[in-house]
Parts: C-alpha cells; sequence; structure tokens
C-alpha cells in the first residue's frame, strides 16, 4: 500500500489546521483576563490586612485589661482580708460586757 499525496493531502491540511486555529495565547489577552482576578486578590489582601491589624490590636487590649483583672482581683483579697479583721474586732467589741459611764 503506497501513500499517494492525494490521499495524504487533507489528512496533512487537517493537521495544519488544527495546529493553526489551536495556537497560543498572546500575552496580552492573559494579561486582560488576569487583570480582574489580580484587583480582587489585591482587594482581599488589603482587607486581610486590615482585619488583622484589628485582631491585633483588639488582642493586646484583651491582654491589658486581663492584666487589670489580676491587680484588682489581688487587691479585693488584700481588701477582703482587711474587712474580716475589722469585722473580727467589731464583734470581739460586741461580745464585751458593756461597762457603764460614770
Amino acid at each position: 500500500m503506497s501513500l499517494s499525496p492525494s490521499k495524504f493531502a487533507p489528512a496533512a491540511l487537517l493537521l495544519v489546521g488544527a495546529i493553526g486555529l489551536s495556537g497560543c495565547a498572546t500575552k496580552s489577552f492573559v494579561r486582560e483576563q488576569i487583570a480582574p482576578v489580580s484587583q480582587r486578590v489585591d482587594t482581599l489582601e488589603a482587607r486581610l490586612q486590615e482585619t488583622d491589624g484589628t485582631a491585633k490590636a483588639a488582642l493586646a487590649e484583651a491582654r491589658a485589661a486581663s492584666g487589670q483583672l489580676q491587680n484588682n482581683g489581688q487587691r479585693l483579697d488584700q481588701l477582703t482580708g482587711r474587712v474580716d479583721g475589722v469585722e473580727q474586732r467589731l464583734q470581739a467589741q460586741e461580745a464585751r460586757p458593756k461597762r457603764p459611764r460614770n
């Protein structure tokens, strides 16, 4: 079986046509397609950085509040001890018999 040029020509023409139609995307086409996605990514990155900053500020405030809470708890413990002492002295005074004044 020999290949004659007349039988080979349609196959060659189909191959050249397929390659010509598929082609590669140009740089400008790719840039046009990527531009909206790139803008959205930039917008989301900016929002992410803003949210990250807000979260870090909130964490710093929470830590400061926690430290203040610990200080207030310690002061409350000290005051509770003092109040207990005052109550004991009052109870001791009330338990003593009262002497009439002259």
